[in-house]
């Protein structure tokens, strides 16, 4: 009698349960393959690495929404990003720009807009006699970007971010 060498795939209603071991092999893969994908470059590398540990550390994305043929989906198109300056490069080069830019945004703000700051945890509740209004897209300005991302993510099965 002849063995059958193919290895049998869960089928969806039986799905196995993830192991920490699966958790740290799929973090380590992603991180190696981001890595490289960007060429270890600085901006970039800082990026990846804060993304990676929010995606893993998060209490929404636990062991039981883990999907390996996402992250193996994901890996793969690191890899296709590493091999060639094609069309998957140029989305994950911007999807750390835009990571980047959102990051340093929030940390970084005018002279002005840091004595307005001041002045309001020093508890005073006069504000500086020139004040701009909020822009109405305040807030608002990466949903576009966000849901991009997601329905990219839907169509390919990937796990980016």
């Amino acid at each position: 009698m002849r063995t059958s060498r193919h290895i049998q795939m869960a089928s969806p209603a039986t799905v196995l349960p993830v192991t920490a071991q699966e958790l740290v092999t799929a973090y380590r893969h992603l991180l190696r393959h981001s890595l490289r994908a960007v060429q270890f470059s600085k901006p970039s590398r800082y990026v990846i690495v804060d993304q990676l540990r929010a995606a893993f550390r998060d209490p929404k994305a636990s062991a039981a929404t883990f999907d390996r043929e996402r992250v193996r989906r994901t890996i793969w198109f690191f890899k296709a990003a590493t091999q060639e300056a094609g069309l998957e490069s140029r989305i994950l080069k911007n999807l750390v720009r835009v990571h980047w830019e959102r990051k340093r945004a929030g940390r970084w703000s005018s002279w002005k807009g840091q004595i307005v700051k001041a002045a309001q945890q020093a508890g005073k509740t006069e504000c500086p006699k020139r004040t701009k209004p909020t822009h109405p897209i305040r807030g608002t300005e990466y949903t576009h970007y966000e849901n991009t991302i997601a329905m990219l993510n839907d169509t390919m099965g990937l796990c980016l971010r």
